[in-house]
This record gives structure tokens, C-alpha cells and sequence, in this order.
């Protein structure tokens, strides 16, 4: 009997080098710390700073000296730093990474905090919670709807056109009204038709993706900021008073400390905000609807073969992200202000930035939301306590937030695989 010799294949494992994509971060980490332990320690004041866990001056609070804790925090980044740089299991890369950060931030509060005039030298924390769920919902309800588009393989670039049609609408149809539900709906269906131009022209005419959702973004700006002109500002009482929606107090919840009056004393679009992340979370994982729409992302081929609808599919996901983010457009003008001219201001690229780095995940999204909202508060109260950092570093600060957290932290990620892709039915 004559036997065949299979012949060995040599596996050579893959040997990424001792420069890792952790010991980088490590480096930058390590770089940070000491700079922080060594200028901020230097800048800050022995004045106790002070970070109260009600919304004054007065009540419990967290207080360490200035010199004192700008010095320690930066350690505590430098050693998390030079762990990951030491080659640390992966598996503490999120942890070391999330600690060294945080660290570097209060390293930088206490500077700041401390440095700041008699009678300012203290941080509300339960504003600071508040402010930063505030201005994280637009961006929550702009990254839900990029979700709900490109995990069905359709580039969302629109969020910016989405989000100022809803507020705009809710402003015009809530005032022209005198009700909140009547601008609420109008807000829903002015960011669906956004959604539908985008539908229509990169689903059923092919057009590019992207070049379609910069076009809507334009026109966006340039429908609403005409009638803006020609109504608004003509007869703001009648056409830009929208009424506004009040806060719910949620009874026990609410006193709970530092988180209770910033999630349990909220309007609507908070509630509905993390309850949409929490549905279109379960109903994209664990429903029949999320499995066809993520295989349509996916392999649209594979799902058409199998007898899903791709193209219908697709269109109706389109359109139900355009209501998210028109909702989210009204949470400005039926909660906070009136209508103005390109009021959203680039919130609807940092939404995009926010889904990118949440990893096409609604909860992902959520994180990353907040992340943003807190660089926004962040320069918001160094502008109330006078800080000695220029106006214009606070004003971009939440756009470098983005641009280093996209850049640098979220490394390497896939989008879905047909995502920008347009699908013809063979």
C-alpha cells in the first residue's frame, strides 16, 4: 500500500513589533502624565479645590489641595502610561487607558479649580452631570440615526441637514400652533424628509453617498435660513416662540445624589434619548428586524439570495433614522432656545464622529456622546470661572475632543462591510 506524505505547513506567527498600538498610547499616556504633574502642578495654587456634589457652593464636597492633587493625578496618568508601555495583558488596555485619561483630566481641574478667583474655586458636580446630558442628547439622537442608516449600508453624512430641519420645524409648527407635540412631530418629519431626498437619490439614483449627504447639509442650511429671514425674524412672536417642554421629576429617583437630579429632573428628550438607545440596542441584536438589517450592511447579496428586501429595507431604516435625528433637533428649540440660523453649529459631524467611535453601536454611541457633551460642558464652566485659557481654545475645545479621540483612541475599526456601498438587484 503506497501512502501519500502531506506536506508540512509552517504557521509563522504574526510579529507586530515591539511598537504595539498600546505601548503608543502608553508613550502619549507616559508624556501627558508628566506634563501634567510638572505644569500644571506648577500653575495650580495651594487653594483647596473644591468639587461639591450639589449645584452651590455650599453642601457636601470633595475638596484636595490644588498643587497637591494637579501633582498626584498626573502620576496616576504617567503610571498608567508607562504600564501600557511595559506591555500589559490587552485584556487591561481599556481599563489602564479609561484611567489614565480620567486622571489627567482631574489633574487638569485641579489646576484650573484651584487657580480660580475667591469665591469661584469650586466645581458643581451635579451642573456639570446635568450640562453634559444636555449637550450630549443632540449628538445621542444624531449617532442613533447614523446607526440605524449605515448599519443598513447606507453613509449617513446628513445628521448636520437632519438634526437643523427638526429644529427648525419644531420652532415654525410648534409656534405657528402654541403646542409642543404638534412641533415635536413636525420636528420628526422634517428630518424624515431629509432622510427620504437621501434615500431616494443614493438608493434608487446611485448617487454617491457622501457627495448626496454634504448636498443635503447645504440645503439644509439654505431652506432654513431663508425662511428664517422671511418669517422669523420678521414676526418672531408668531413663528419663533415654539412653547417648551418642561422637566419631569421622577419621584425617589431624583434623590438620589449627583446622578438623580441630572438623569430624574430631565425633559422628554432625555428620557427619550436613553430609551432609544436601549431599544434599537435589543432590537437590532436581538430581533428578526436587526439580523436582516445588519446582514444587509453586511453582504446585501447574501440577504437578497435568502428573500430579504434589501432595497425596502433600506429605505425604511433611512427614513426612521431622519425621524430620530429630527426629534433630536427639536430637543433645542422645544427645550432650550429659539430658532437660528445654523444653529446646530457642527453638532451633526461630531454625531457621525461619535458613531465612528462607538463602533456602529447604540450603546458605543451613547459613551461616546457623552464623552463629547463633557468636553462641551467642560469649556462652558472654564468660561464661567474665568479661566486664563483663551475663549477661542475653550470654543474648539469640544471639536479637538473629537478630532484626537476619532484620531487617536478609536483605532482601527470596520464599518460595516456594504456600508457606502449601492446595492443593484441583479
Amino acid at each position: 500500500m503506497s501512502t501519500t506524505a502531506v506536506p508540512e505547513v509552517a504557521v509563522t506567527a504574526v510579529d507586530e513589533g515591539f511598537w504595539t498600538r498600546n505601548r503608543k498610547i502608553g508613550v502619549v499616556l507616559l508624556a501627558l502624565g508628566v506634563l501634567a504633574a510638572v505644569l500644571f502642578g506648577a500653575l495650580a495654587t495651594d487653594q483647596h479645590a473644591r468639587f461639591t456634589l450639589s449645584e452651590t457652593e455650599g453642601g457636601a464636597a470633595l475638596e484636595i489641595n490644588g498643587t497637591v492633587g494637579a501633582i498626584l493625578f498626573g502620576l496616576i496618568t504617567a503610571a498608567a502610561g508607562g504600564a501600557l508601555l511595559a506591555g500589559v495583558p490587552k485584556r487591561w488596555f481599556a481599563l489602564l487607558l479609561g484611567a489614565g485619561l480620567v486622571a489627567f483630566v482631574l489633574s487638569f481641574l485641579c489646576w484650573q479649580v484651584s487657580a480660580a478667583p475667591e469665591g469661584r474655586n469650586f466645581m458643581p458636580l451635579v451642573n456639570v452631570v446635568r450640562g453634559t446630558f444636555i449637550l450630549a442628547l443632540p449628538l445621542i439622537f444624531g449617532a442613533l440615526a447614523g446607526v440605524l442608516c449605515e448599519r443598513s449600508g447606507v453613509v449617513n453624512v446628513a445628521i448636520e441637514g437632519q438634526l437643523l430641519m427638526g429644529a427648525f420645524s419644531g420652532a415654525l409648527f410648534g409656534s405657528m400652533s402654541g403646542s409642543v407635540w404638534v412641533g415635536l412631530v413636525a420636528a420628526a418629519i422634517g428630518g424624515a424628509f431629509i432622510s427620504f431626498l437621501l434615500a431616494v437619490f443614493s438608493i434608487r439614483y446611485l448617487v454617491d453617498q457622501v457627495v448626496m449627504g454634504i448636498v443635503l447639509n447645504l440645503l439644509a442650511v439654505g431652506i432654513t435660513g431663508f425662511l428664517y429671514e422671511r418669517l422669523m425674524q420678521t414676526d418672531a412672536a408668531k413663528y419663533n416662540s415654539a412653547p417648551r417642554f418642561g422637566n419631569w421629576e421622577i419621584p425617589l429617583l431624583s434623590d438620589i445624589p449627583l446622578i438623580g437630579p441630572a438623569l430624574f429632573r430631565g425633559n422628554i428628550f432625555l428620557y427619550l434619548g436613553l430609551l432609544l438607545v436601549l431599544v434599537i440596542h435589543l432590537a437590532l441584536f436581538r430581533t428578526r428586524w436587526g439580523l436582516r438589517t445588519r446582514s444587509v450592511g453586511e453582504h446585501p447579496t447574501a440577504a437578497d439570495t435568502l428573500g430579504v428586501k434589501v432595497l425596502r429595507l433600506r429605505y425604511r431604516n433611512v427614513i426612521l433614522a431622519g425621524l430620530v435625528a429630527g426629534v433630536g433637533g427639536a430637543s433645542y428649540t422645544l427645550a432650550l432656545y429659539s430658532f437660528t440660523k445654523n444653529m446646530i453649529g457642527g453638532k451633526g459631524f461630531i454625531a457621525l464622529a461619535a458613531l465612528i467611535f462607538g463602533r456602529w453601536s447604540p450603546t458605543g454611541a451613547l459613551l461616546a456622546a457623552l464623552f463629547f457633551g463633557f468636553a462641551d460642558q467642560l469649556a462652558t464652566y472654564l468660561g464661567a470661572i474665568g479661566s486664563s485659557i483663551p475663549s477661542q481654545f475653550l470654543a474648539m475645545l469640544p471639536y479637538l475632543a473629537t478630532i484626537l479621540a476619532v484620531a487617536g483612541l478609536v483605532g482601527k475599526v470596520r464599518a460595516p462591510a456594504a456600508d457606502g456601498k449601492p446595492y443593484i438587484k441583479g
